[in-house]
């Protein structure tokens, strides 16, 4: 961490081009270990700037990836997870009036893993302005508290460190919050 953040200091431009261009080519490859990346994001820019680094490059990163899965991922898709592809598919055909909640609820919960979000989202047909939106809102919990774990780098023994029982409570919390509009809807249209 110190050798990193001497270097990061030395040149800041470079550092952060650098850091950002890794994010994001790991995230569009699904290459794993951006949960690391976020984590020196926060041990060497602090919260709110490594909260905001990692949003970006984590949005664009599976941007990347969904524009990526649209051209040539449906034969790897549909041949990795056929039967997750297909309740996908059927959860996003129920929720298409409410789509948005729906989306930021798979983001902020970890339901679903981002990897089969981002490489999904163009195969079942979720509009690209929706999966952007839900992207840039629903990484925004999972964010801070990893970037916020990052402080204390040195503390961590494994990931599982990051994500206690009371730190997923708080995710599922938010999801269900997120996905309350639906549910209230669906309770008025059946009474």
């Amino acid at each position: 961490r110190d050798n990193l953040a001497d270097y990061a200091n030395e040149y800041p431009a470079q550092f952060v081009l650098g850091y950002c261009a890794t994010y994001i080519f790991m995230q569009t490859f699904m290459i794993p270990g951006t949960i690391f990346m976020s984590l020196l994001a926060g041990a060497l820019f602090g919260v709110i700037k490594g909260v905001v680094l990692v949003v970006f490059n984590a949005t664009a990163g599976a941007t990347s990836c969904f524009f990526l899965s649209k051209l040539i991922g449906r034969p790897l898709i549909t041949w990795l997870w056929p039967d997750k592809l297909r309740f996908f598919q059927a959860e996003i055909g129920k929720r298409r009036d409410k789509l948005l909640n729906y989306m930021l609820f798979l983001r902020i919960t970890p339901t679903l893993p981002n990897l089969f979000i981002n490489l999904a989202s163009p195969i079942v047909d979720v509009p690209f302005h929706i999966f952007f939106l839900a992207t840039l809102v629903g990484l925004i919990p999972a964010a801070y508290i990893t970037v916020r774990a990052g402080l204390a780098i040195g503390d961590l023994k494994s990931v599982k460190d990051l994500y206690d029982f009371k730190t997923l409570s708080v995710l599922f919390l938010i999801g269900f919050i997120s996905i309350l509009p639906t549910i209230l809807k669906r309770k008025k249209i059946y009474e």
